[in-house]
């Protein structure tokens, strides 16, 4: 690009220009990106920092925590709670809602988070990442409760995720598109190195636990079936597969290249709806990818529109490229 666009000036310009955020959720998202930038210095230590390795503890869904879990964690909410632009917190690492202590002014949004993405690829040098979502809070509320945190993906005002690996690269959107920005470490600023981004509707590249295959359902080994046969097989082109077991590194590489990700309901826990959580991980990134002009869903149905009963919900996860999302979509409709 001709011209250095700072983050905080592709804010700014959101915020004066579009008219799309308004001041508060400017700044808070200015926030969001500086722990960003801490937590990147934190990964970057790795060994030197004494932060790999697990922390001997649990989080809510019972997967044993990484210390740099639970840096991310503390690192996101010291850097959000005083600003006086939220109300309340939730993370996936935490049980139930941190609302804002009374010594601080409190805000009209509400930040969820998950503070460190792909957490089993720390310890060998693979990307890992956050995620995050901003949702209003309800209008008329004197406190905050759970409740209102439970509101469909379609309420968000702001997603986006920040992915450490070779860049540390920061990926936005207000609604209106979706940024991409890459951490400038002498300036110490993210910078805008790409603008509405576009995911190719057609794709021959997907991104799924191949592990997970005996315990699929009909429509998932039929759509994978097909993939694997190639040329010689009903979609008549070659298939690559990719996985990092990081969401956030597999979504980055399906939103800069194409793609569809799927991590799908199974029998190894069928009363669960899925693996990944609705409020932390698919509300977000479905939103990213759909303002990028692709597509996400549950198999049955689009993940925006889901209504969360719980704060922990999980989900399953179809998204990328339009046409093979929809593609695997409609193989989950009964005839």
């Amino acid at each position: 690009m001709s011209q250095r666009i700072s983050l905080t000036r592709y804010l700014v310009e959101q915020q004066r220009m579009e008219g799309h955020i308004p001041s508060q959720l400017r700044l808070l998202l200015e926030v969001v990106a500086r722990a960003c930038k801490s937590i990147s210095q934190a990964v970057n230590k790795g060994a030197l920092g004494g932060v790999l390795g697990t922390a001997g503890s649990e989080n809510v869904q019972g997967e044993v925590q990484k210390k740099l879990d639970i840096i991310a964690n503390e690192v996101l909410i010291e850097a959000n709670e005083w600003g006086g632009h939220l109300a309340a917190m939730a993370s996936e690492e935490m049980d139930g809602i941190y609302v804002v202590p009374n010594r601080y002014p409190q805000g009209e949004y509400l930040l969820l988070f998950d503070p460190l993405d792909g957490s089993s690829n720390i310890d060998v040098n693979v990307s890992i990442g956050t995620i995050f979502s901003v949702l209003k809070k309800p209008e008329g509320d004197s406190g905050v409760e759970e409740s209102d945190f439970l509101q469909a993906g379609n309420q968000q005002v702001a997603a986006g995720y920040c992915v450490y690996g070779p860049q540390t690269t920061l990926v936005l959107t207000v609604g209106d598109g979706v940024a991409m920005f890459t951490l400038d470490r002498e300036q110490g600023s993210f910078v805008l190195t790409e603008e509405n981004m576009r995911l190719p509707e057609d794709t021959q590249e997907f991104a799924i636990n191949m592990s997970n295959m005996r315990h699929w359902d009909t429509p998932v080994k039929r759509y994978i079936d097909e993939c694997l046969q190639g040329k010689e097989g009903p979609r008549g082109k070659d298939f690559n597969m990719r996985w990092i077991a990081s969401m956030v590194a597999d979504v980055h590489r399906i939103l800069t290249r194409g793609g569809v990700f799927m991590y799908p309901w199974d029998k190894r826990e069928p009363e669960k709806a899925g693996k990944l959580r609705l409020m932390y991980e698919a509300n977000p990134m479905s939103w990213l990818i759909e303002q990028a002009g692709g597509a996400a869903t549950n198999g049955k149905q689009r993940i925006l529109d889901i209504q969360p009963t719980k704060l922990h919900e999980r989900v399953s996860v179809i998204l990328g490229s339009k046409n093979e999302v929809e593609r695997v979509t409609r193989y989950h409709s009964p005839l």
